[in-house]
């Protein structure tokens, strides 16, 4: 068995979702998540098929980032996984109704932040064993900052 680590490469202001799910109709019914869960989204999908043909299977509603999931797919290629990257949305919009998708069996990460993935490579394939989602903490927030993150989401209409 070989380590990887696959730096999954997006621009800073897109955010994405990676997870695994089973079945070919996947890219289909998170597509139909996607769209039904915010109006107007924009987002590219790509899905890893593990048997048959073992194609990166795409579907999208903005060119460039559908591009972008296929490249990143590919590169991937753990059996199963899908990406999903964002534009003008967050993954909390959208989080719950890819959850529900009955295909979807984990979520890895959903974030902006730089991610790479391990991964484990055997003879048969690849499958993903964890994510390094951003950078190491670099303290412990102080009262200040729990007054900074309390103002920052009022500020963005997350809380209230």
């Amino acid at each position: 068995m070989e380590l990887l680590t696959i730096k999954i490469q997006k621009p800073d202001e897109i955010n994405l979702i990676l997870g695994q799910a089973h079945f070919i109709k996947t890219v289909e019914d998170l597509h139909e998540a996607l769209v039904t869960s915010v109006p107007g989204i924009k987002f590219g999908l790509a899905f890893c098929e593990s048997s048959g043909p073992a194609l990166v299977r795409w579907s999208g509603t903005d060119p460039e980032l559908t591009e972008l999931a296929k490249r990143n797919a590919f590169e991937l290629g753990a059996g199963h996984s899908f990406l999903i990257f964002l534009r003008d949305c967050y993954p909390i919009n959208v989080l719950n109704a890819v959850k529900m998708v009955p295909e979807v069996c984990r979520i890895y990460c959903a974030t902006a932040n730089p991610v790479e993935v391990v991964v484990a490579e055997t003879e048969q394939g690849r499958g993903i064993l964890g994510v390094i989602d951003g950078v190491r903490a670099k303290g412990i927030e102080t009262e200040e900052h729990v007054k900074e993150r309390k103002a920052f989401l009022r500020t963005i209409g997350y809380k209230l």
